[in-house]
């Protein structure tokens, strides 16, 4: 049926359509194709850079090396510390190396256009945690083999276990150099965070005496520091031929702070540097 306007009343409004509501793009919380895609782009950037390669590479290897001429007329002393190093000294390095690429990425702009894209933090936290991490593992079997194979490192437990902690302790360190990233504004900064955050952890987790002899505070304080429960592991490798308890107890806890520190990470994450 038509209605006839009368003549001078006002046209009727036009009518409007509502617009469908716009559908919003759902994106998993981490995304295997996309933390792949991450993973294997920061390996291509790594792999033209040879100074970092040799730094996480080649410096492990070098002071333990250098530890074992230090103490050449006491292999009991090197075998006692240098078990201990081997999850040290990848923790330090790959806590270097992570902090400095994730930050020269910020300030390049580079993660700032890579979250522009349809990209979770999840996801790229996941890529170079996967990244580093394989790094960490190749870092790790380079300086135990050195240790067992050619510097005579005697362990009573298995050189796979032993493997196993140093890949650990290097993760946790790929995941403390993430985590530091997002407070630092340029890599001096990023440098800084390691006295800070790996030297009260070298100087508590048992390295230089037990910590059952240390003050009843600094105990306290270092059954809560990851690095103590990585130097544990090691002990545990080098005096006893089988997995102990104390050893699974040791690996879990380190696993634990790593994930833990990488969900910290992926909260934290800014796309620019202040």
């Amino acid at each position: 049926m038509t209605t006839t306007a009368l003549p001078g009343a006002a046209p009727p409004p036009p009518t409007r359509r509502t617009a469908p509501p716009p559908t919003r793009r759902t994106l998993l919380p981490l995304s295997p194709a996309r933390t792949l895609a991450t993973a294997a782009r920061v390996l291509r950037q790594l792999w033209h850079d040879p100074r970092t390669i040799a730094l996480m590479l080649v410096v492990p290897c070098v002071m333990i090396a250098l530890l074992r001429y230090v103490f050449d007329a006491h292999p009991a002393t090197f075998d006692n510390i240098g078990a201990s190093l081997l999850g040290i000294f990848p923790m330090i390095t790959m806590f270097l190396v992570t902090s400095i690429a994730t930050l020269r990425e910020r300030t390049s702009g580079t993660l700032e256009r890579l979250l522009a894209m349809p990209l979770g933090k999840a996801d790229l936290i996941g890529g170079y945690a996967l990244a580093f991490g394989l790094l960490a593992i190749a870092q790790s079997a380079v300086a135990t083999g050195l240790s067992i194979w050619v510097l005579g490192l005697d362990v009573i437990g298995s050189p796979w276990l032993l493997l196993l902690v140093a890949v650990l302790d290097a993760l946790l360190g790929t995941a403390l150099g993430l985590f530091v990233s997002a407070f630092a504004a340029s890599e001096f900064q990023a440098v800084q965070f390691m006295p800070a955050v790996l030297m009260p952890q070298l100087l508590l987790c048992g390295l230089f005496t037990a910590r059952e002899a240390m003050h009843p505070a600094l105990e306290a304080i270092s059954n809560v520091l990851p690095m103590s429960y990585a130097v544990d592991g090691m002990n545990e490798v080098l005096h006893h031929p089988d997995i102990t308890a104390t050893f699974l107890r040791d690996a879990l806890i380190v696993t634990a702070c790593a994930a833990l520190v990488l969900t910290l990470g992926a909260a934290t994450l800014r796309r620019r540097t202040a």
